[in-house]
C-alpha cells in the first residue's frame, strides 16, 4: 500500500529533474559531423534539433544519439523511427561498417574534450523543469531521504544541483560510475535505511526501467512513478497509466505536496 509520504524518495535525473536535450543534441551533432561529414559544418538544418527533441524517447543509450541524427538526415520519417528504431540503427551501422562501441567512444571523447575545455558552457546547456528545484530544496530539509539514481556521471549531477542551490551530499547521488542497474541501487538503499518501516517512491521517465524493477519480487513494495514530462512517448505513458504498479505523474503534481502524487 502507498503511504501519504515516502521515507525514501529516489529520482532519476535527466528527464525528471533536468532537461538535457540541448546538450544531447549538440554533442550528438558534433559526433555525427565527425563520423559522417568531412569537413564538419557548423550549422545543422533548421528543423533538425526540434525533430531530435521529439524523438529522444527512442534512445536508450548515448551512442544512438548521433545515429538518430544520421537517420533524420537520411530521410527516415518520425513515424518510422518511432515504430522501427532498432532496425534502423542496425541498418545504419551496417551500411557504414560501424559498431555501437565505436560510435560511443567518439561521442564520449568529444563530450570529454568539451567538458575539459569549457565546463561552464557545457553545464549551462542543462535546464531544469519548472518547480523541480524548489521541490528538491523542500525535500532536502524534510525527514524524507532524497537520492538521485542516474546514468549521468555523479560529479556533474552534483555540480548542476549546487549551481541551483540544492546541497545534496555526493553520497546521495548514484551516477554512471556505480555501474549497476537502478533496481540494485534501490535494493541497497532499502537495506541500509535506518527507518523501521520503509516507504520507497521512485520517479523515472523510462518505462523500461520501471518494468525491470517490477520484475524484482523483493521490490514489489516500491511505489513506481512515470514522469509524463520526461523522455517517453504517448504510447509508453498510456502503458504506464494502465499498469496498476505504475503511477503516471505530471510535473504540476510532482512540484506539489506528496499527497498530490497519489
Amino acid at each position: 500500500m502507498t503511504t501519504n509520504n515516502p521515507t525514501i524518495l529516489a529520482l532519476d535525473f535527466d528527464g525528471v529533474i533536468c532537461d538535457g536535450l540541448i546538450e544531447y543534441f549538440e554533442v550528438a551533432w558534433r559526433t555525427y559531423c565527425q563520423i559522417w561529414l568531412s569537413p564538419a559544418i557548423d550549422t545543422p538544418p533548421d528543423d533538425l534539433a526540434l525533430r531530435f527533441y521529439r524523438l529522444r524517447p527512442v534512445i536508450e543509450t548515448g551512442w544512438e544519439m548521433p545515429v538518430l541524427i544520421k537517420a533524420l538526415i537520411d530521410g527516415f520519417s518520425d513515424e518510422k523511427i518511432l515504430q522501427d528504431w532498432t532496425t534502423i540503427t542496425s541498418q545504419i551501422l551496417t551500411a557504414d561498417n560501424l559498431d555501437a562501441k565505436e560510435v560511443a567512444q567518439k561521442l564520449d571523447t568529444l563530450r570529454d574534450e568539451w567538458i575539459n575545455a569549457d565546463l561552464d558552457s557545457w553545464l549551462n546547456l542543462h535546464k531544469f523543469y519548472p518547480g523541480v528545484i524548489e521541490k528538491l530544496k523542500m525535500t532536502v530539509t524534510s525527514e524524507v531521504e532524497l537520492y538521485i539514481i542516474t546514468t549521468k556521471e555523479g560529479r556533474f549531477v552534483h555540480q548542476l544541483l549546487q549551481k541551483q542551490g540544492v546541497n545534496l551530499p555526493t553520497t546521495a547521488i548514484f551516477g554512471k560510475e556505480v555501474k549497476r542497474p537502478k533496481y540494485e541501487t534501490l535494493r541497497q538503499l532499502i537495506e541500509k535505511s535506518e527507518h523501521s518501516s520503509v516507504s520507497v517512491w521512485f520517479v523515472e521517465d523510462r518505462l523500461k526501467t520501471l518494468q525491470l524493477i517490477q520484475k524484482q519480487s523483493d521490490l514489489n513494495h516500491v511505489q513506481l512513478f512515470l514522469a509524463d514530462w520526461g523522455y517517453n512517448t504517448q504510447a509508453e505513458r498510456q502503458t504506464g497509466n494502465n499498469d496498476p504498479r505504475i503511477k503516471l505523474i505530471s510535473l504540476s503534481h510532482f512540484a506539489h505536496d506528496f499527497s498530490k502524487w497519489i
